[in-house]
């Protein structure tokens, strides 16, 4: 009998079996696809450093710097080149720059909103108006809901729905602000106000950039990470059908046959741990089941340098709804991170979510890549196609936080606990960026190896 099982293989089963490993507790990680991984993944195209799911990761979720050292990766993490931090919203068909001192939501400077062309004149007077409000508690409620009350329709359609999209891949509707926007939510019911709450909180950002990286993509912490866990760890391939529990602990139904575990650890989606657990666990499987999730395509396009004629003077772009017919937002690569393209190419990572990604799931590489090359021109004036393109599907990637997501994750905690040996791991529960999943795999190591002294 295995003393654990890991089923999934991506980040979130990588880092289980990692921290395992240094723990001195053998696992198998039980992995249906060909690669290790999950959505994370980098690859060489046209001389470039292309990334098909997430490139970085928050510079502010410093644990992850603990993790590197485990590693031997510190050596390897750069930081965002934050001097040309900057990013741009499609506004009637061209790209205008948000106020530099966005922080989510609300710019910590609220006076620059009085010159962007992003708002109107009745917009950038409710939300002078908003500096005024008295603090407030509300039940939890949409992202939508919480910005149209305190600033506005506008401000829901121009500002929360574009920076939401490429990260949630789910429209401001249906995201609960609790868990995606709870600091605006603390500043409402500190200050009343979302504007002066950001104001008086600027001083407490970190100092140091946005973001960081490796050096050699994010690949590399997959590859380190497979490398410390197979110390402990083996890796086998075949995918899991069900799950069962008896007296003994829990077995594991695959295709070619079964193998029993104390503890399993499910580093999988959240309806594919419904899936498992549909017969051991009927009403675990039912909750888990009601996390909704989205899809997201990637198309990554490398232009000559040369014949590229925009100055790439930011981050990259976002595209609201009304603005666009399939691409939601766009990373200027050469601009974010150093080394990630040659001196002779380019490199943009155009982003397809909601319906424009469900649509695009059946459709041609050649398709979506083109598809991505019409809307970047029209945006960016580019002047030349690209000299080579790269699509990744990434289906039902993106799990969506819907209002009352935190007290469906309560309840799921909860059925779980009751059921000896079983843990979930994962980004569908309390976060959903890559320090997010290590953080959580990292407790559910630090709680078994606590059972098994």
């Amino acid at each position: 009998m295995s003393n654990v099982a890991i089923v999934g293989g991506g980040v979130s089963g990588l880092a289980a079996a990692h921290y395992l490993a240094r723990e001195g507790i053998p696992s198998r990680l039980f992995e249906r696809r060909a690669r290790l991984g999950g959505s994370i993944r980098t690859e060489t195209a046209g001389g470039c450093l292309v990334e098909a799911g997430a490139d970085s990761w928050l510079a502010a979720k410093d644990w992850m710097e603990v993790l590197l050292e485990e590693l031997g990766l510190a050596g390897q993490a750069i930081d965002s080149n934050d001097s040309r931090r900057r990013t741009f919203v499609v506004r009637r068909g061209r790209p205008v720059p948000l106020p530099e001192s966005m922080r989510l939501l609300a710019p910590a400077k609220p006076w620059q909103l009085l010159g962007t062309p992003l708002l109107g004149p009745a917009a950038k007077a409710r939300m002078a108006l908003e500096w005024f409000r008295r603090p407030a508690a509300h039940a939890d409620r949409s992202v939508a809901a919480l910005v149209r009350d305190h600033f506005g329709d506008e401000a829901v359609e121009v500002l929360a729905q574009p920076l939401l999209a490429g990260v949630y891949g789910s429209p401001p509707e249906a995201l609960s602000a609790e868990c995606v926007v709870p600091q605006l939510v603390a500043y409402e019911r500190r200050y009343g106000s979302i504007l002066r709450g950001t104001f008086a909180e600027r001083r407490r950002r970190p100092a140091g950039p946005l973001f960081r990286t490796l050096r050699h993509g994010m690949g590399a912490l997959l590859a380190a990470l497979e490398r410390s866990a197979v110390r402990c760890c083996s890796v086998e391939r075949g995918r899991v059908e069900e799950l069962e529990r008896d007296a003994r602990g829990w077995l594991l139904r695959l295709a070619d046959g079964s193998c029993r575990a104390r503890r399993v650890v499910l580093a999988v989606p959240a309806f594919e741990a419904a899936r498992l657990l549909r017969s051991a666990a009927p009403e675990l499987a039912r909750l888990a089941g009601g996390i909704g999730y989205s899809s997201s395509v990637v198309a990554a396009l490398i232009y000559r340098r040369a014949g590229f004629s925009h100055p790439l003077d930011g981050f990259g772009l976002l595209a609201p709804r009304a603005e666009r017919a399939s691409v939601a937002a766009c990373t200027w690569v050469n601009s974010k991170f150093a080394g990630r393209a040659p001196a002779g190419r380019v490199l943009l990572r155009a982003f397809l979510t909601g319906a424009s990604a469900a649509r695009a799931m059946g459709a041609t590489d050649q398709s979506i890549a083109e598809t991505a090359e019409r809307e970047l021109e029209r945006w960016m004036g580019l002047a030349e196609p690209p000299l080579e393109s790269r699509v990744y599907r990434l289906p039902r990637a993106m799990p969506r936080y819907g209002v009352g997501h935190r007290r469906l994750v309560g309840e799921i905690e909860s059925k779980a606990a009751g059921l000896a040996g079983l843990h979930l791991a994962g980004n569908g529960y309390d976060g959903l960026g890559i320090p997010d999943c290590v953080r959580r795999s990292r407790r559910i190591a630090a709680a078994i190896a606590r059972e098994a002294a």
